[in-house]
């Protein structure tokens, strides 16, 4: 019969450890997610609205996060920051900040996008009907713009559960931190138990991303239907 290593997983605590280990990168992601929601479309309003200086300043912020590497920014963070100005920070905290970095500045982007793409008639109509700036922005063009906006920030938020995994490599045990812990106790006794774990590890985050993903392309296609 295949051994695949699943046995593993019924010694003691393993299989406890490795949801253990999942939540922790769920929680990571979920600080991050919710940061980034807030404070991306905060700033992607005022991406589309500021002054060019304003403008300027969240396309260099963009370009500065998107070229890095999210794992130099992790070890930027983690370790150099610490290093550099001598303060305590846990992986977990390093994480938070470095995906909530990211995760701000794709989703002010986004957002602006999602406004920008509002055709310049539903502006000129707003003003029509006696609106304001605001009351056309509040009641016309946001509304609209987040009905855009939604499947694209359920489809980051995905990529950000499943980026997660690179915080192992500042020490957060999380999941495949676990894993590997547990692969290297059962070297001897379970030669098999890597592809084992690292199979469910991967319908573990299936289960997770799997659903979110299915709800963004509901989303989609019922926006192409509308």
């Amino acid at each position: 019969m295949l051994d695949l290593g699943l046995d593993v997983l019924l010694k003691g605590k393993n299989l406890l450890r490795l949801l253990g280990g999942l939540w922790v990168a769920l929680r990571i992601s979920i600080c991050s997610v919710a940061i980034s929601l807030v404070l991306g479309t905060l700033l992607g309003v005022l991406w589309q609205r500021g002054n060019r200086l304003m403008q300027a300043g969240m396309w260099i912020y963009l370009e500065v996060i998107r070229i890095m590497p999210q794992l130099v920014l992790l070890f930027l963070v983690y370790f150099g920051t610490s290093r550099t100005f001598g303060w305590e920070i846990s992986g977990e905290a390093a994480s938070i900040i470095v995906f909530s970095l990211w995760g701000t500045a794709e989703m002010s982007d986004l957002v602006r996008g999602a406004i920008t793409s509002i055709p310049k008639g539903q502006y000129e109509a707003a003003a029509a009907l006696g609106l304001s700036e605001w009351q056309a922005s509040r009641y016309v063009i946001l509304p609209q713009a987040a009905r855009r906006l939604l499947p694209l920030a359920i489809n980051l938020v995905t990529r950000m559960v499943k980026t997660t995994s690179l915080v192992l490599m500042i020490g957060v045990v999380e999941v495949l931190k676990v894993a590997q812990q547990i692969i290297e106790a059962n070297r001897m006794s379970s030669p098999n138990a890597a592809f084992g774990l690292y199979l469910v590890i991967f319908f573990l985050y299936f289960a997770v991303c799997a659903p979110v993903s299915r709800l963004a392309k509901r989303m989609e296609a019922k926006q192409a239907v509308g």
